[in-house]
Formats: C-alpha cells, sequence, structure tokens
C-alpha cells in the first residue's frame, strides 16, 4: 500500500463530511498511543503553553527522582529515556519557546541531580547536546524572548564551569 503524501490527504479531508471526520479522527486515536497524546494536547492542552510546559516539567521531575544512583549505567539509560519523553512532548507543541523552556528545565534538573557531569563522557556530550539543541532553538525565537532564556542559559554554563564554553566561544 502507498502512502498518500500531506497533500493527497488534506485534499480529501476537506470533501469529507463533519461526522465521517470525527470517526476518522476517533479511530485514528484508537490506534496508537502516540497519536491519542498528539490529539490531547492539541484539544486540551494547546491553548496554554505555560501549564503544558509547567506539566511537562513535574513529569520531567518525578523522572529525576526515581533515577537510580547506585548504577550508572542504569541512570544513564533512565536520563537517556526522561530525554526521549522530552522530545517527545516538545515535538507535540511545536514551539521553539516551549523547547528551549523544557531544555532547559531538563539541564538545570540535570545538575541538580548529577553534579559531577564533566567525569562521564556520555553525561557530558549529552548535557553538551542539549545546549546546543537550546542555543540554536534560541536563535529562533523573538529577541525578548531570547534575552530571558539567554540568562537562564548562561547562568547553566556558569554553573557549569569551563566545559560548557567551547558553546559560547568563550574562555574561562
Amino acid at each position: 500500500m502507498k502512502t498518500a503524501s500531506i497533500q493527497e490527504l488534506k485534499q480529501e479531508l476537506q470533501a469529507v463530511s463533519h461526522q465521517r471526520l470525527l470517526e476518522l479522527t476517533l479511530r485514528l486515536a484508537r490506534f496508537k498511543k502516540e497519536n491519542k497524546e498528539l490529539l490531547t494536547y492539541l484539544l486540551f492542552e494547546s491553548h496554554d503553553e505555560e501549564a503544558y510546559i509547567n506539566s511537562v516539567k513535574s513529569l520531567m521531575e518525578e523522572g529525576f527522582a526515581e533515577l537510580p544512583k547506585a548504577n550508572a549505567y542504569l541512570s544513564k539509560k533512565s536520563l537517556r529515556k526522561i530525554l526521549r519523553i522530552t522530545n517527545k512532548y516538545i515535538k507535540y507543541a511545536g514551539s521553539k519557546q516551549v523547547e528551549v523552556a523544557l531544555l532547559i528545565s531538563f539541564c538545570r534538573q540535570m545538575k541538580e541531580t548529577i553534579p559531577n557531569i564533566p567525569r562521564s563522557t556520555v553525561l557530558h556530550n549529552l548535557y553538551l547536546a542539549q545546549v546546543k539543541k537550546i542555543n540554536t532553538a534560541l536563535k529562533t525565537l523573538h529577541e525578548d524572548l531570547q534575552y530571558d532564556y539567554l540568562r537562564d542559559l548562561e547562568e547553566l554554563a556558569l554553573e557549569s564551569g569551563s566545559f560548557i564554553s567551547k558553546i559560547f566561544g568563550k574562555k574561562k
């Protein structure tokens, strides 16, 4: 079976009746959890981004609270899981502002939970990759928002010490 393009789907959906469109949407939501989560976001949470950001932050906090500290392998694996879930919620929002806010929160919680990030190459690279993603997304935001989030990002950089200086191109 060949998958239709977005344009073909759009044209076909415009010709479908309201009742049929409702049936299709519910059927689509029934088959995959991600479809249901996206539909939930679009219907109930997309109007209030701040509340959405706070709810995702609380999910991240729960994940960081359950992070196993004794086993380094399991803690790294759990950290990747938290990041994967965070990225999923960022994708649902489709907003650079949500992306920056959630990734800054992720990095801040990572610094609080794991104080010796530079000792582990895996954690160090994971942290740097997130800071680079924040920096990239930050450039697309409005200047006022850039200023606010840049302060948070620089705060993370100062807390992190010299290992993050290469992202900002500064010597510390």
